[in-house]
């Protein structure tokens, strides 16, 4: 699968179901369906534990995820980075979420993803 090959709309409909898949099962802490479209690479990160970790962080600290404005992508050959303006229910202000997407085994993973 080339990036470099695929229209925009594309990569962006594929991201942002991934993209509302991981926030809403992180908003539930449901690690099964947060880790659903990971890499193997990002699974061995990602352990239950670290998620919980990880969502009482930041459910402290900001809330809940709100609003999501797509941003940009950048497509490489074998991946794309996909960068969105992100809201939050008790921080005040506008953070970035990211995702790298791959294609692996005949499907789209994501093998990075971080809100900033």
């Amino acid at each position: 699968m080339k990036f470099t090959l695929l229209s925009d709309d594309e990569i962006w409909q594929v991201a942002t179901l991934m993209m509302d898949n991981l926030m809403d099962a992180s908003t539930r802490r449901d690690h099964v369906a947060h880790i659903r479209d990971f890499t193997p690479r990002l699974k061995a990160i990602v352990t239950k534990d670290y998620l919980d970790r990880v969502c009482e962080q930041y459910q402290a600290e900001k809330g809940f995820f709100t609003e999501r404005v797509p941003l940009t992508i950048f497509k490489r050959p074998d991946s794309a980075i996909v960068v969105w303006k992100q809201f939050f229910s008790k921080a005040e202000g506008e953070f970035m979420a990211e995702m790298v997407l791959v294609y692996q085994n005949d499907r789209f993973l994501c093998d990075h993803v971080t809100v900033l």
